[in-house]
């Protein structure tokens, strides 16, 4: 089986008959791994003309399911496609760590119900423990994005309950509350 590339027709081993699924994905994933794959692709392009794809974050909190296939699927073909148009595709992850599902999950775990609870349990150390909750499950999310393919910069994200990200937007908002701000028609990059 021959594969054609921008730099000419390239042999593919074939799939051992006798070689199950799981063992296939897992070769291929550690060949990615070992040969810095998804690094080596972003770093071809340089120089080209950029592309910056912020990846609308989950909420490690929960365990994904199979609802955020699709979402990560159709995120990994679009940058995935302007990569194969020579675009430098910066794919940068992040982590949503703000937000009601987060202060739910907590009270939950924490058996509280409601402002007075909290307050009665410590708002100081509720937010402690809400910012310790949204990291739970991030390696069954690092584990899940690897094990679909999807291809982004997971190990410098942005986190929403990080200053730098917060103190972004407060300027992007002081910016656009002040007049400063321009919204104008981006290029099409299709």
């Amino acid at each position: 089986m021959c594969l054609l590339h921008n730099k000419g027709v390239v042999k593919m081993k074939k799939a051992q008959g006798n070689e199950q699924a799981l063992e296939r994905e897992q070769r291929i994933q550690e060949y990615w791994r070992s040969q810095n794959i998804f690094k080596r692709s972003v770093e071809q392009r340089k120089g080209g003309p950029s592309f910056v794809f912020y990846d609308g974050p989950p909420t490690a909190n929960g365990l994904p399911h199979t609802g955020h296939v699709l979402g990560r699927v159709m995120k990994d073909f679009i940058a995935r496609y302007q990569t194969m148009k020579g675009y430098h595709v910066i794919r940068k992850a992040g982590w949503d760590t703000h937000g009601l599902p987060v202060e739910l999950g907590v009270e939950k775990k924490l058996g509280l119900s409601g402002k007075q609870e909290i307050e009665a349990y410590g708002v100081k150390a509720f937010i402690n423990e809400c910012k310790k909750s949204v990291f739970y499950y991030e390696g069954e999310w690092r584990k899940f994005t690897e094990a679909i393919g999807y291809w982004v910069d997971l190990d410098h994200p942005y986190v929403t309950l990080h200053n730098d990200y917060i103190e972004s937007v407060w300027h992007i908002l002081v910016s656009w509350s002040s007049g400063h701000a321009v919204l104008s028609e981006l290029p099409d990059v299709a």
